[in-house]
Parts: structure tokens; C-alpha cells; sequence
């Protein structure tokens, strides 16, 4: 099987867009017939909907490809981690999980992961199969080094796993899921093939009016101009040589007209309200970044406000216990970049 995911090419679909093989590679040379995977789920981003959807309209293609990984990297156990939120989602793996064969039902458990939006990273699902909590821990050891109950553990996305059933049924990695939001006709979950331009995906929902900008990859993503993003291709291969990311297939159009500073200062003010707690560049740093773009929103910014979101942005990359608060960071910034004029203009209102 992991000759046909190279073969494929078939990358992760949660974030970080890395190799599939590789990763379950690293799992099977440690395993030795005692790993565990975990099927995530969890979807805490905000703006996203896709493995929500993909988990209540077709559990048994994650189960499958869950049971295929758990064969592949040497697991007796396949943890299904499903957001307790997306209820829908939660019933349909439950029932798809008493539909199956007994001896696939003993390797199988369903877990609800808590509605937070560091639940679904990797570590923090760990740490809460393990203690309950459901935090980022220091790394390393990384999950693929000791996870679960001290065994390697393969944590991969829904989505990658039901490509990956798809994959062993012998059909090619040639789509992507979507979630499409903000100003368009249709929101909603849309399947897309691999190199169409967002433009054309656009053309799916429709939009209201002339769009100024596209969030691209949801919270942990960034600000693209319209322009820019119509003709980005979304393909994972060629965003990830760029530099870039599909992220966790978050495509939100913000409106010509919108307040972009506002519309900024929302996510930060959500996203600084996640921390973990664990480290000051998160829990202090994301507060008073958030806080910052809030006076500046609000028209009422103290006299360096702008000033010290550049600078506290440095202070805090690189140096959190987990990535929250560099996903931040890079959101933050390419608002800065993007809204420029906005965010100057909003800073001299007082």
C-alpha cells in the first residue's frame, strides 16, 4: 500500500499537505505489530465543514481507509476521532462502526474529541487519548515516535484516508474537498479535481458582488488578494513548492466592501482565545495581538498599536510550545501586508 500512496502522490489533507507515504512510513519502521492510528476528525476550525461532511455522508470510506492504514503501519487499534460538535458526523461513524464485520469492530473505537481549536493537532489528540486533555505537548518525542499509550501512532486526517481507501480500490488521489464560505451564493462542502483555479471553484457557489479577498486555508491560512487567488491552482504539489499551503481546504471570500480590519481582528480575537495556556508567547503574546487589532478595529488604537503588531509578531514566531501561535502569526501578517492601507488608516482614526 505504500507504494501505490507514493505511486499516487497522494499528500494530507489536514494542513500541512505532507506526503502520505512518508508519514506512514515512519510509523511502520517503528511499530513492530503494536502502533495505533487515529482517524482525526476533530475539524476545530471554525470554517471549515469538509470532514464533517465526509464523515456523516460516507464513514465507511474513512473506516475502510482507516483499517487499510492500521494493516499498513503494523496498528491492532484504528481510534476514529470525531469533533463531539458535528453530531451528525459522530452518529454516522457510530452506526457505520455496529454495520461492520465483528473482527474489524474489535479494532475499532470512537472517541469524541472536545470542541476546541487545538483539539485536532496531532500531539493535542494524543494527550487527550492519553490524559484526557486535550493540549499540545512538547515534541519530541513526535506522535510517529511515541503516541498512544507509548506506541508509534499515526494521527492523518479523515480526508486522507478515505483518498487512501480510494487509492487501494484503484482509483487516482484526483480531488480535493472544499469548504466554501463568506461571499458566496452557496456556501458550503464542495469536491473540486485537483489543478482547478479558484476561480473556477468560485464559479460552483457564485458570489455576491466583487470580492476584495480570499482567506485561504481557514484561521491557520492567509489573505490573498481576489486577483491573485482566481488564478491560484489548487494543487498541494505545486502550492507546497511554492511556499505555500491548501491548509485545511478553506476557501472564504471577503466582500469588496467588508471591514477587513474588523473581519481581521475576529479571528485573532478567536484565536487568542484557544491557547492552550502552556507558554507566554501564546497565551500572553496572541492576547495582546488580539487585543491590538481589536483597538485598531474599534477606531480607538493607542499610539503604537500598529508599530507593536509587527513586533510582537516577531517576538512570538518560533518560540511557542506548539504552532498555535505561529499560524496566527502567519495569518496576521498577510492581513498587515494585504490591508495595509486599512489598518493605517483605522490606527490614526483616534
Amino acid at each position: 500500500m505504500l507504494g501505490l500512496l507514493e505511486a499516487a502522490g497522494l499528500t494530507g489533507r489536514g494542513g500541512a499537505s505532507f506526503p502520505t507515504a512518508s508519514k506512514w512510513r515512519a510509523v511502520a519502521e517503528r511499530a513492530g505489530g503494536d502502533a495505533v492510528v487515529i482517524a482525526n476528525g476533530a475539524e476545530g476550525e471554525p470554517l471549515s465543514r469538509k470532514d464533517a461532511m465526509l464523515m456523516e455522508k460516507r464513514p465507511h470510506l474513512v473506516i475502510d481507509g482507516a483499517l487499510i492504514a492500521a494493516e499498513s503501519v503494523g496498528a491492532g487499534r484504528a481510534i476514529l476521532y470525531a469533533g463531539q460538535e458535528h453530531r451528525r458526523a459522530v452518529l454516522a461513524m457510530r452506526r457505520a462502526i455496529r454495520e461492520r464485520p465483528s473482527f474489524e469492530r474489535g479494532r475499532l473505537e470512537l472517541v469524541e474529541a472536545p470542541k476546541s481549536y487545538i483539539a485536532g493537532e496531532e500531539s493535542a489528540a494524543v494527550h487527550f487519548l492519553n490524559q484526557g486533555v486535550a493540549a499540545p505537548t512538547a515534541i519530541p518525542p513526535r506522535p510517529f515516535e511515541s503516541g498512544v499509550g507509548g506506541r508509534p501512532t499515526l494521527v492523518q486526517n479523515v480526508e486522507t484516508l478515505a483518498q487512501a481507501a480510494l487509492i487501494a480500490r484503484g482509483r487516482p488521489a484526483g480531488s480535493l474537498l472544499l469548504t466554501l464560505g463568506g461571499a458566496v451564493a452557496r456556501p458550503g462542502v464542495v469536491e473540486v479535481p485537483i489543478g482547478a483555479t479558484v476561480a473556477e471553484v468560485l464559479e460552483l457557489s457564485g458570489r455576491h458582488g466583487q470580492p476584495r479577498a480570499v482567506l485561504m486555508g481557514g484561521y491557520f491560512g492567509g489573505w490573498v488578494g481576489f486577483e491573485e487567488a482566481s488564478s491560484m491552482t489548487l494543487d498541494p504539489h505545486r502550492l507546497r513548492a511554492a511556499g505555500g499551503s491548501l491548509g485545511c481546504g478553506v476557501v472564504w471570500v471577503l466582500q469588496e466592501n467588508a471591514d477587513a480590519v474588523g473581519a481581521t481582528a475576529r479571528v485573532m480575537a478567536r484565536l487568542a482565545s484557544e491557547s492552550a495556556a502552556q507558554c507566554g508567547p501564546c497565551f500572553f503574546g496572541l492576547r495582546s495581538l488580539a487585543d491590538a487589532c481589536a483597538r485598531i478595529a474599534s477606531r480607538l488604537p493607542q499610539a503604537n498599536d500598529l508599530h507593536n503588531l509587527r513586533h510582537w509578531s516577531d517576538m512570538v514566531q518560533g518560540r511557542g510550545a506548539c504552532k498555535h501561535p505561529d499560524g496566527a502569526v502567519t495569518f496576521l501578517r498577510s492581513a498587515l501586508r494585504l490591508f495595509e492601507a486599512e489598518f493605517a488608516a483605522a490606527a490614526r482614526a483616534a
